[in-house]
């Protein structure tokens, strides 16, 4: 029972992540520091560089849905179109090495920021419409955790959106999207001779198969196509124009419970 106990409790630790600066004291336990603040002898941040956006999967840990201080959130379940306009603040050295909620330590240094409900971890750029300063940041903490604002970014963020000394300010949020290897491999079929498919299911009943096609392509991120067979209608996902791409792809579809999936080769003719 002890061991269940501490295990929930850092679970809930982690789901916190950051908080705004003006929360209330109920953190206490885990910060040593009362009231956020900006560092006493902070670096030279002038040739600060923004975030570079790559391609990452979502982290399985932070991108559940969940509570803080009877609050609920959900987690969106993909960044692409993410865009909005509301309050931004900042967060120091309260929360300075401490676990951010998708388990990295959070550094004020670095070009980071929290959201309340976009997954871990997701690139936005943070436009300051107070004076058209700009960063690009890496969201990978929760927060803040106060109805008036949309994100908070760090310390180092904030100094070239040139906000350190307001505390917040408005700002407009536009997520930028990288696409994974197995997408550019996909958006790249219709130029290859030969395509990849993976077979997740086949029935002599059209519409349950019809009615797995649009859960499968939301869950793996790929187009689909029913092949009809000897009247077996076959649910295959794709098409993928690089075979080792498309092996891991049905390897992960496996892990998924989809054991019985393979994979289908198919010439398509070059575009011209």
């Amino acid at each position: 029972m002890l061991r269940n106990s501490l295990g929930c409790m850092l679970l809930a630790l982690l789901l916190v992540g950051c908080a705004s600066q003006n929360t209330s004291n109920t953190d206490n336990g885990r910060y040593k520091m009362d009231k956020d603040k900006a560092p006493e002898e902070a670096p030279d941040l002038s040739h600060v560089q923004d975030a570079e956006p790559r391609y990452e999967p979502y982290s399985k840990q932070g991108n559940k849905d969940y509570e803080v201080w009877g609050q609920s959130y959900q987690v969106m379940p993909n960044a692409a179109g993410y865009s909005e306009v509301g309050m931004a603040s900042w967060y120091g050295m309260k929360f300075h090495g401490h676990l951010t909620s998708n388990g990295e330590k959070y550094d004020m240094y670095a070009m980071s920021a929290a959201h309340k409900s976009l997954p871990l971890p997701s690139y936005v750029r943070v436009t300051n419409l107070k004076n058209n300063k700009s960063a690009i940041v890496r969201v990978n903490d929760r927060g803040p955790f106060h109805s008036t604002r949309i994100i908070d970014v760090s310390y180092a963020a904030a100094y070239k959106l040139g906000m350190l000394d307001t505390g917040t300010t408005q700002v407009r949020v536009e997520v930028i999207m990288t696409d994974s290897p197995e997408s550019r491999a996909v958006s790249n079929s219709n130029t290859t001779k030969v395509n990849f498919y993976i077979q997740v299911f086949a029935s002599s009943s059209k519409q349950k198969v019809t009615e797995l096609t649009a859960p499968l392509e939301q869950k793996f991120s790929l187009k689909s196509r029913i092949e009809q067979r000897d009247d077996v209608y076959r649910l295959q996902l794709g098409p993928i124009n690089n075979e080792d791409i498309a092996s891991k792809m049905l390897d992960n579809i496996r892990q998924q419970g989809f054991n019985q999936s393979f994979m289908v080769r198919d010439g398509v003719p070059k575009t011209k």
